[in-house]
Protein backbone atom coordinates (compact mmCIF):
# COMPACT_ATOMS: atom_id res chain seq x y z
CA UNK A 1 0.00 0.00 0.00
CA UNK A 2 1.23 3.46 -0.85
CA UNK A 3 1.52 6.56 1.30
CA UNK A 4 -0.91 9.41 1.77
CA UNK A 5 0.96 12.60 0.84
CA UNK A 6 -0.56 16.05 1.37
CA UNK A 7 0.98 19.03 -0.35
CA UNK A 8 0.55 22.58 -1.53
CA UNK A 9 2.47 25.60 -2.71
CA UNK A 10 2.81 28.40 -0.20
CA UNK A 11 4.25 31.91 -0.07
CA UNK A 12 7.22 32.60 2.17
CA UNK A 13 4.86 34.26 4.64
CA UNK A 14 2.59 31.20 4.81
CA UNK A 15 -0.32 31.90 2.43
CA UNK A 16 -1.73 29.53 -0.21
CA UNK A 17 -3.49 32.32 -2.11
CA UNK A 18 -3.63 36.10 -2.03
CA UNK A 19 -6.38 38.29 -0.56
CA UNK A 20 -8.30 38.05 -3.87
CA UNK A 21 -8.14 34.23 -3.87
CA UNK A 22 -5.57 34.10 -6.67
CA UNK A 23 -2.78 31.52 -6.73
CA UNK A 24 -1.03 33.03 -9.78
CA UNK A 25 2.06 34.25 -7.90
CA UNK A 26 2.56 30.79 -6.41
CA UNK A 27 2.66 29.12 -9.83
CA UNK A 28 4.69 31.55 -11.92
CA UNK A 29 6.97 28.58 -12.66
CA UNK A 30 4.13 26.21 -13.62
CA UNK A 31 5.66 24.90 -16.87
CA UNK A 32 9.10 24.52 -15.29
CA UNK A 33 7.59 22.64 -12.36
CA UNK A 34 5.96 20.12 -14.71
CA UNK A 35 9.37 19.41 -16.27
CA UNK A 36 11.11 18.82 -12.92
CA UNK A 37 12.23 15.19 -12.36
CA UNK A 38 10.67 15.13 -8.88
CA UNK A 39 7.29 16.24 -10.26
CA UNK A 40 7.42 13.57 -12.95
CA UNK A 41 8.30 10.95 -10.31
CA UNK A 42 5.37 12.09 -8.14
CA UNK A 43 2.96 11.70 -11.06
CA UNK A 44 4.38 8.26 -11.85
CA UNK A 45 3.92 7.06 -8.24
CA UNK A 46 0.43 8.54 -7.74
CA UNK A 47 -2.49 6.13 -7.95
CA UNK A 48 -5.28 8.42 -6.73
CA UNK A 49 -5.83 12.04 -5.70
CA UNK A 50 -8.04 13.83 -3.18
CA UNK A 51 -9.14 17.43 -3.47
CA UNK A 52 -11.73 19.69 -1.92
CA UNK A 53 -14.69 21.04 -3.82
CA UNK A 54 -13.15 24.53 -4.05
CA UNK A 55 -10.00 23.20 -5.76
CA UNK A 56 -12.18 21.10 -8.09
CA UNK A 57 -14.11 24.25 -9.07
CA UNK A 58 -11.17 26.73 -9.23
CA UNK A 59 -11.20 26.35 -12.99
CA UNK A 60 -13.96 24.84 -15.08
CA UNK A 61 -13.52 21.08 -14.49
CA UNK A 62 -14.90 20.40 -17.97
CA UNK A 63 -11.84 22.28 -19.28
CA UNK A 64 -9.05 20.83 -17.10
CA UNK A 65 -10.26 17.27 -16.50
CA UNK A 66 -9.03 15.81 -19.75
CA UNK A 67 -6.17 13.73 -21.11
CA UNK A 68 -3.70 16.56 -20.39
CA UNK A 69 -4.37 16.82 -16.64
CA UNK A 70 -1.32 15.59 -14.73
CA UNK A 71 -3.25 13.23 -12.44
CA UNK A 72 -4.66 10.59 -14.77
CA UNK A 73 -6.05 8.71 -11.78
CA UNK A 74 -9.26 8.36 -9.83
CA UNK A 75 -9.92 11.69 -8.10
CA UNK A 76 -11.94 11.86 -4.90
CA UNK A 77 -13.58 15.23 -4.24
CA UNK A 78 -14.69 16.16 -0.71
CA UNK A 79 -18.00 17.98 -0.81
CA UNK A 80 -21.25 18.42 1.07
CA UNK A 81 -23.28 18.15 -2.13
CA UNK A 82 -22.09 16.46 -5.35
CA UNK A 83 -22.57 18.49 -8.52
CA UNK A 84 -25.36 17.46 -10.88
CA UNK A 85 -22.95 17.46 -13.85
CA UNK A 86 -19.28 16.60 -13.87
CA UNK A 87 -16.72 15.29 -16.37
CA UNK A 88 -17.09 11.57 -16.94
CA UNK A 89 -13.35 10.97 -17.20
CA UNK A 90 -11.47 8.96 -19.75
CA UNK A 91 -10.91 5.46 -18.39
CA UNK A 92 -7.98 6.58 -16.21
CA UNK A 93 -9.18 9.87 -14.74
CA UNK A 94 -12.50 9.60 -12.92
CA UNK A 95 -14.38 11.53 -10.22
CA UNK A 96 -15.98 10.27 -7.03
CA UNK A 97 -17.68 12.82 -4.79
CA UNK A 98 -17.32 11.94 -1.10
CA UNK A 99 -19.83 13.50 1.28
CA UNK A 100 -18.91 11.78 4.55
CA UNK A 101 -15.47 13.11 5.37
CA UNK A 102 -11.75 12.84 4.84
CA UNK A 103 -11.32 9.38 6.39
CA UNK A 104 -13.75 7.82 3.92
CA UNK A 105 -12.14 9.71 1.03
CA UNK A 106 -8.72 8.41 2.06
CA UNK A 107 -10.01 4.87 2.48
CA UNK A 108 -11.54 4.91 -1.02
CA UNK A 109 -8.46 6.56 -2.54
CA UNK A 110 -6.08 4.02 -0.96
CA UNK A 111 -8.13 1.15 -2.40
CA UNK A 112 -8.15 2.80 -5.83
CA UNK A 113 -4.40 3.57 -5.70
CA UNK A 114 -3.36 -0.01 -4.96
CA UNK A 115 0.36 0.02 -4.22
CA UNK A 116 0.78 3.62 -5.42
CA UNK A 117 0.51 6.84 -3.39
CA UNK A 118 -2.51 9.03 -2.72
CA UNK A 119 -1.92 12.76 -3.26
CA UNK A 120 -4.03 15.18 -1.23
CA UNK A 121 -3.76 18.29 -3.37
CA UNK A 122 -5.85 20.80 -1.46
CA UNK A 123 -7.33 23.13 -0.57
CA UNK A 124 -6.39 24.29 2.88
CA UNK A 125 -9.46 22.83 4.60
CA UNK A 126 -8.87 19.41 3.03
CA UNK A 127 -5.21 19.28 4.08
CA UNK A 128 -6.07 20.57 7.56
CA UNK A 129 -8.71 17.82 7.93
CA UNK A 130 -6.20 15.24 6.75
CA UNK A 131 -3.54 16.35 9.23
CA UNK A 132 -5.98 16.71 12.13
CA UNK A 133 -7.36 13.21 11.45
CA UNK A 134 -3.80 11.79 11.62
CA UNK A 135 -4.48 10.47 8.12
CA UNK A 136 -1.40 11.48 6.14
CA UNK A 137 2.08 10.01 6.09
CA UNK A 138 3.94 12.89 4.47
CA UNK A 139 3.52 16.62 4.00
CA UNK A 140 5.15 18.34 1.04
CA UNK A 141 5.28 22.12 1.05
CA UNK A 142 6.57 24.05 -1.95
CA UNK A 143 7.81 27.47 -0.86
CA UNK A 144 7.76 30.29 -3.38
CA UNK A 145 9.86 33.42 -2.72
CA UNK A 146 6.92 35.80 -2.67
CA UNK A 147 5.22 37.65 0.16
CA UNK A 148 1.44 37.80 -0.19
CA UNK A 149 0.68 39.60 3.08
CA UNK A 150 -2.90 38.31 3.26
CA UNK A 151 -5.00 35.39 2.07
CA UNK A 152 -5.63 31.88 3.33
CA UNK A 153 -3.04 30.26 5.59
CA UNK A 154 -2.49 26.52 5.23
CA UNK A 155 -1.79 25.89 8.91
CA UNK A 156 -4.49 28.12 10.41
CA UNK A 157 -6.64 25.37 11.93
CA UNK A 158 -4.16 22.64 12.79
CA UNK A 159 -4.20 20.77 16.10
CA UNK A 160 -0.47 21.23 16.60
CA UNK A 161 -0.46 19.19 19.83
CA UNK A 162 -1.20 16.03 17.82
CA UNK A 163 1.27 16.46 14.98
CA UNK A 164 5.03 16.18 14.84
CA UNK A 165 6.97 16.73 11.62
CA UNK A 166 10.33 15.25 10.70
CA UNK A 167 12.07 16.84 7.70
CA UNK A 168 13.11 14.10 5.28
CA UNK A 169 13.92 15.99 2.07
CA UNK A 170 14.70 19.50 0.82
CA UNK A 171 14.93 20.11 -2.91
CA UNK A 172 15.18 23.02 -5.32
CA UNK A 173 12.44 21.92 -7.71
CA UNK A 174 12.76 24.93 -10.01
CA UNK A 175 15.05 27.96 -9.75
CA UNK A 176 12.29 29.71 -7.74
CA UNK A 177 10.61 26.80 -5.91
CA UNK A 178 11.94 24.99 -2.83
CA UNK A 179 10.17 21.76 -1.87
CA UNK A 180 10.35 20.49 1.70
CA UNK A 181 9.02 17.04 2.53
CA UNK A 182 8.19 16.04 6.09
CA UNK A 183 7.27 12.71 7.60
CA UNK A 184 4.12 13.22 9.70
CA UNK A 185 4.30 11.56 13.09
CA UNK A 186 1.11 11.05 15.03
CA UNK A 187 2.25 12.02 18.52
CA UNK A 188 -1.04 11.64 20.36
CA UNK A 189 -3.89 10.56 18.08
CA UNK A 190 -6.31 10.22 21.03
CA UNK A 191 -5.85 13.84 22.19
Amino acid sequence: MGKVIAGMSMSLDGFINDSNGSVDKLYSDFSEMHDAPSFKAMIKHTGAAIMGRHVYEMADPFQWADDDYEFQTPIFVLTYTPPEKYPKGNGKLSFTFVTDGIKNAISQALRAAGDKDVQVIGGADTIQECLNAAACDELQIDIMPVLLGRGIRLFENIDSERIKLERIKVEETTPARTSITFRVTKTNPEA
